[in-house]
């Protein structure tokens, strides 16, 4: 005969199966196996972790290793993961990142906090530091030269259409200004060596350059970050007054498709192999002396099949001066392009991001993008602008 646990374990199951109850309220990951028996919701087993961070609020057992009482099965039969949506999601502005289970421990707690800790989606006012279209503060920034971290006076206005940071805190005139309409960020906090570590870059006389900066606060980066995220929004909105949401969203910020080091020879191929660091941002391809140059050494375009791309294991026959033994080849109309892997490994997850982007077909707009730059006049080529410059 079962005992009352082994029967609570088996409705837990059984609610696992309802809709919306299948992945992790928090991030997306399927098949949770923790759950929040006072907010009702099932969570993965990295979320619960965070959850653990706001006792106070959120306390967590394990689905299937934990004992449960009655009640408490009774409070995640009533609740679970949809009503705790509708209850903690009212009001998300369109602009805020939602992380995924693939994204950085940062943005996965502060979105966590924001919904169960501080109610950020319920009560609209307590949006005001990445809504108000205006943000001013101090951000620790990497120095172009030593390296070394420094605080920054950083100044994004909506109005000015620009993020600016001084060098001096009682400064006039700003360091650098970062035009709204070509700035991206991205977190990378372990390239950058600080857990709350954001990439930000944008265009400077027709080069990407790219800073580097964190905020001892988790809050205040992430916050800074949907900053961005709004005031890109807010722009796109103007440019594009007939475009949906839907296509706004995913034009706000981007994520890297892979970065990691390579070897790379010269375009005669008889260069020695020179270790760099890759960053493949859709269909540009840069290379860095180091992950934190402000700027690439060089970069590549990657086009589609159609337009006479192949990306192809291994090295031409004749090739010399390499050290890693996996080899990229990848053919392009102009000429060949020669890159080295230490391991196997590295040599297929290139390999597979290469091909992705060779098998995607190409809008004409989009290979014009890869020689021209300026200003554009629909957003499939805002699209380009922010990507092939």
């Amino acid at each position: 005969m079962a005992t009352d646990q082994e029967k609570n374990k088996q409705l837990l199951i059984k609610l696992l199966e309802r809709p919306g109850n299948g992945s992790c309220v928090d991030c997306g990951a399927a098949d949770p196996e923790w759950a929040s028996y006072t907010l009702g919701v099932f969570v993965c087993q990295s979320c619960s972790g965070f959850h653990r961070n706001i006792s106070q609020i959120s306390k967590v057992k394990s689905v299937l290793l934990d004992p449960w009482s009655d009640a408490e099965v009774e409070f995640m039969a009533s609740n679970g993961n949809d009503a705790a949506k509708a209850k903690y999601e009212q009001k998300v502005p369109v602009f805020y990142y939602r992380p995924t289970h693939t994204d950085c421990q940062l943005l996965r707690e502060q979105w966590i906090r924001a919904r169960y800790e501080r109610k950020e989606f319920v009560c609209v006012e307590r949006q005001e530091p990445y809504s108000a279209g205006y943000r001013e503060g101090f951000l620790w920034k990497r120095g172009r030269d030593n390296g070394q971290f420094l605080s920054r006076k950083c100044i994004l206005s909506e109005r000015d259409g620009a993020l600016k940071y001084f060098n001096k805190h009682d400064a006039r005139e700003p360091k650098a200004l970062m035009k709204i309409h070509t700035l991206n960020a991205s977190f990378q906090p372990g390239k950058i060596g600080q857990p709350h570590g954001l990439q930000v870059t944008y265009l400077k006389n027709n080069s990407t350059r790219n800073i580097f900066v964190y905020h001892k606060d988790g809050k205040e980066m992430v916050d800074w970050f949907n900053a961005i995220r709004a005031a890109r929004f807010h722009y796109l909105q103007v440019a594009f007054p007939g475009a949906h949401d839907a296509d706004l969203v995913p034009k706000l910020t981007r994520n890297y498709i892979k970065e990691g080091y390579m070897e790379k020879t010269g375009p005669k191929h008889t260069e020695g192999f020179k270790k760099r660091w890759f960053t493949l941002d859709d269909r540009r391809l840069m290379y860095f002396k180091d992950p934190l140059d402000a700027y690439a050494l060089g970069e590549m375009f990657i086009g589609s099949k159609e337009k006479g791309y192949i990306v192809l294991p291994g090295l031409p026959p004749s090739t010399q001066g390499y050290h890693w033994q996996f080899g990229i080849t990848i053919v392009t109309p102009d000429r060949k392009f020669l890159f080295t892997c230490k391991t196997e490994g590295e040599q297929q997850d290139w390999m597979a991001a290469f091909q992705g982007l060779v098998n995607r077909p190409m809008l004409p707009q989009e290979y014009a993008g890869n020689h021209s730059h300026g200003s554009t006049q629909d957003l499939s080529k805002e699209n380009i602008y922010i990507f092939y410059i």
